[in-house]
């Protein structure tokens, strides 16, 4: 594998209802270290099977994803070992309601990394306060708002100090007014050089922020290029198609 590429998923396919709906038809895709990729198409794409493969939440049934130069999809790979090293942060913020801020952020740090509960206590209230929540530590997640649940889904799977963070449509759950606080945080963390593969239909986001833009339809890489290329000099008939419906 050449050492710039974190993750590469080679000839990925996935159907669903007996092979009826071919989510993924053949998908190959490179990612490098320090890359924010943003993963942009119509709903029904593939863009959040892609996004699910590549760390095995959902298992392809053909096709490669190699993590570090490891094959994770080889049957003897330790899956959630490579797992830990990729955050992933959902439409949904997946918080657990019966613990505190906290609690949700140093749990899987101290069970799954052993790392000293007092260590991940303070990590925790360092990510807290670099997020503007430092005061909601002991809070619970029914006593936040949307925004501020994702920044916590954001910070907490940065507890696990993750090489790279995938984004599954992070804000289309939000009210529109928080999707700027929690995209704020992702372009901060994009400075910061966190290699970055994020689906979402943000699209003034993915022209800002993204590295790369690959446009996705009917299952496959349809075009993929800089922000500028894909967004004012579309090459295929289907993304500008896409792109003058959200434009």
């Amino acid at each position: 594998m050449s050492a710039e590429y974190i993750i590469q998923a080679k000839e990925l396919r996935k159907s669903f209802g007996g092979g009826e709906i071919k989510a993924l038809d053949g998908v190959t895709a490179d990612i490098r270290k320090g890359e924010v990729v943003v993963v942009i198409g119509p709903s029904g794409s593939g863009k959040s099977t892609l996004l699910r493969c590549l760390n095995l939440l959902e298992v392809p049934m053909g096709g490669q994803v190699l993590f570090e130069g490891v094959d994770i999809t080889d049957k003897k790979a330790d899956i959630n070992l490579h797992r830990r090293k990729m955050g992933m942060v959902f439409q949904h913020f997946n918080l657990f309601p019966h613990m505190t801020i906290l609690k949700n952020m140093t749990l899987a740090p101290v069970k799954l990394l052993q790392k000293p509960q007092a260590d991940a206590e303070a990590q925790a209230k360092a990510l807290l306060e670099r997020v503007g929540l430092a005061d909601r530590a002991n809070a619970y997640p029914s006593q936040l708002s949307g925004g501020q649940k994702q920044r916590i889904a954001i910070v907490r799977a940065l507890c696990m100090d993750p090489e790279v963070m995938l984004f599954d449509e992070p804000t289309s759950a939000l009210d529109p007014e928080m999707v700027g606080e929690v995209l704020e945080v992702m372009k901060e963390l994009a400075k910061e050089g966190m290699t970055m593969v994020v689906v979402t239909h943000e699209m003034g986001f993915a022209r800002e922020v993204a590295d790369r833009v690959i446009f996705m339809a009917d299952g496959k890489i349809v075009e993929e290029g800089r922000p500028e290329e894909i967004f004012s000099a579309p090459q295929q008939p289907r993304t500008r198609e896409f792109l003058a419906k959200v434009l």
